[in-house]
This record gives structure tokens, sequence and C-alpha cells, in this order.
């Protein structure tokens, strides 16, 4: 019964900002690593950030210094603040979280257009 539910998701200009959340529910105490995933039509999911229990971060090279990843471990949620945004980071945008199995979210649509 886990389950990871994305929001925040929307239509902003090219310089924008959105923070994107992900709350999970279920039998899980906590989750291992927990990170966002974005897939444009046409192309391969692919990752964005992650972030372990203990606060370590990981970002793909076309989102480092304008994306940053948080997550509050009581309650299972984590974030994406996303800054500066592009034409490019326009895509669904997954939360993927793990215990003993992996979890994903139905995602949430970002699109950044003028």
């Amino acid at each position: 019964q886990v389950q990871l539910v994305e929001s925040g998701g929307g239509l902003v200009q090219p310089g924008g900002s959105l923070r994107l959340t992900c709350a999970a529910s279920g039998n899980i105490f906590r989750f291992n690593t927990m990170g966002w995933y974005r897939q444009a039509p046409g192309n391969q999911r692919e990752l964005v950030a992650t972030i372990t229990s203990g606060g370590s971060t990981n970002y793909a090279d076309s989102v480092k210094a304008r994306f940053t990843i948080s997550r509050e471990n009581t309650k299972n949620t984590v974030y994406l603040q996303m800054d500066s945004l592009k034409p490019e980071d326009t895509a669904v945008y997954y939360c993927r979280a793990t215990a003993n199995n992996q979890y994903w979210g139905r995602g949430t649509q970002v699109t950044v257009s003028s």
C-alpha cells in the first residue's frame, strides 16, 4: 500500500521557478534513497536528483546549480526546488523512493515555455 503522490507541476516561463513535492504513504518506516526523474516525449526517463536518508545528494549535470533536492525523513516527503527553468526542463517529473523495493509516483507535468 505504498503510494507516492507528486504535486507542484505546472506551466512557467523560462527563468521561472517551481517546487515539486512528493508525499509518500504506506508501510515504510523510512525510505533509503528518494529522488526525481523526468521524461520528455520520445525520450528515455532520466535521473534529475537523488537524496539519501543521510542527506547526501546527487544531481544530473544539466540541473546542477539550478535545482535543489531536500527531504523530511519523518514525513517521507521529498522536494525539488527548481530555479532558472529552461524549456529543455519540460517533462513529466516522477518521484522515486527505495526501501526493499522501489516505488514510483504517477508524475507531474512541468512545462517551461514563453
